[in-house]
Parts: structure tokens; sequence; C-alpha cells
């Protein structure tokens, strides 16, 4: 896999100085993209909270009490102060000493994710519990479990980021579909752009300390390609169907 750049290694800081993820043009390539449903825009790609509701200081269900004011990093937390399962989380430990920039720039150029989406959506798939997801405990220990973040988020910015990462998996997923019922790319092609999807997903899965097994690996993409298969087979007939009702009518 490294052959193709994909090694945490390429998130490493080099000797040239990069903009802090703090600073809202960290990551100026995303200036420009405004995402529906995602409120938080004055840093909304850069890794740091939104500050337009800096007035808006909010609790969620999970704690009853006042959530840090977005964009401002709390003083640094005591060994002690940190929750036992936030000292013990190790999702990202691969990453550490990786920056945020990278990081985005990695996933923007292979994904529609950004690197703080990427990272709260899997954080809240890690802290679910059976009332929800813990957003204030995720946002007030976002850097303890993150390594390339370095701000402290309220609640609302969690959810945020939370529901723009939803929100950009199920249009990449309409559009992916579209894209193989359309018959736009041949079966060759739609193979080749399984096999890219998958290394870039496998990628992410092994940062965040999954380790695959080359049977589960080869399972999966078999799984894969029998769905787009019957994607590809059913997408024709429904075609050769239209088309014998078009012929049908025209008689």
């Amino acid at each position: 896999m490294d052959e193709d750049g994909l090694d945490a290694a390429r998130f490493e800081p080099d000797d040239d100085a990069a903009e802090s993820e703090s600073s809202p043009d960290a990551d100026g390539a995303d200036a420009d993209e405004t995402d529906p449903g995602e409120t938080d825009t004055a840093n909304a790609d850069d890794g740091a909270p939104d500050t337009a509701d800096a007035a808006d200081t909010a609790t969620d269900s999970d704690a009853g009490e006042n959530a840090s004011m977005p964009g401002v990093p709390d003083p640094e937390p005591q060994e002690n102060d940190i929750p036992e399962d936030v000292r013990k989380y190790a999702r990202f430990k691969k990453m550490d000493g990786a920056q945020y920039d990278r990081v985005n720039e990695f996933l923007r150029d292979r994904t529609y994710v950004t690197a703080r989406e990427w990272a709260i959506a899997r954080l809240c798939s890690d802290f679910r519990t059976e009332t929800g997801v813990e957003m204030t405990k995720i946002g007030e220990n976002l850097p303890e479990l993150v390594p390339f973040m370095t701000d402290t988020y309220t609640p609302q910015a969690v959810n945020q980021a939370r529901a723009s990462f939803e929100e950009k998996v199920r249009k990449a997923g309409a559009t992916f579909l579209y894209g193989a019922m359309c018959d736009f790319f041949t079966a060759e092609e739609l193979d080749d752009v399984m096999y890219e999807s998958t290394e870039v997903a496998k990628f992410l899965l092994e940062v965040e300390g999954v380790d695959l097994s080359v049977e589960e690996e080869l399972e999966a993409e078999d799984r894969i390609s029998s769905v787009m298969r019957e994607v590809r087979e059913a997408s024709s007939q429904l075609r050769e169907r239209e088309d014998a009702a078009e012929e049908g009518d025209e008689e």
C-alpha cells in the first residue's frame, strides 16, 4: 500500500513550517466549500470549531454543564481530569505527530470528507451509548482523542461535523450508484473504481488501528464485487424493459 502513498508517515511534519490547525486559513483549499446543513462556516474545514455560535454555549443530554466556547482551547487538563475511557482511547495513536492540514489534504484528494469530519464521525461511533452520542465528552476532550486536532469543540460543533459527514456519504453513495447504473463505466472500469475505493477505505481503517486479515479483506472485496455485479445486471434489465415498453407504445 505504501507504493500508492498510503502510509501514515506522509502526515508527519517536515522542515517546512505548516500552518496550525486552529488557523482560519490553515486549509485554504476548502474555503470555497459550503456543505448544506453545515452551519459552522467560519472554519468549516480547517479543523477548528465554529465561532459563529460563540454566544450560544449549550449543553447536550450527556452532560448538564456549559460547553467550551468554540475556538477557545481549554486550559491544559490535568491527567486526573481526563475520563478513563478517553485516556485509554487509542484509535488514532498511529497518527501521533500528524498535522491537520496534511491529513486534510490526503482526505480531500481521495474522498469528499474533511479530516475533522472523518475524526468526529469515528468518535461519534465509538462514544455512542444507549441514550445517544456523548458529544460533550467528545468535544471537551478532542485534542486528547485525536492527535491532529488541537482545539476543543462545543456539542453543537461536534453535531455539525457528524451531520456533514453523514450527508456527504449519502450523496457520494447516490453519485456512485448512478455512475454504476447509467452504463457510463464498463464492467472493467467499475472494477478499477471499486479497487481504488477499497484501498483508500482499508488504509483509513488501518490508521484507526483496525487490523484486517487478508481473509477479511478478500471477503469484503468479494462481497462488494458481487453487489456491484447485481447492480449492473438489475440496471441492464431495467433499461431493457423500458426499451421494450417504448417500442410497444410506438406500435
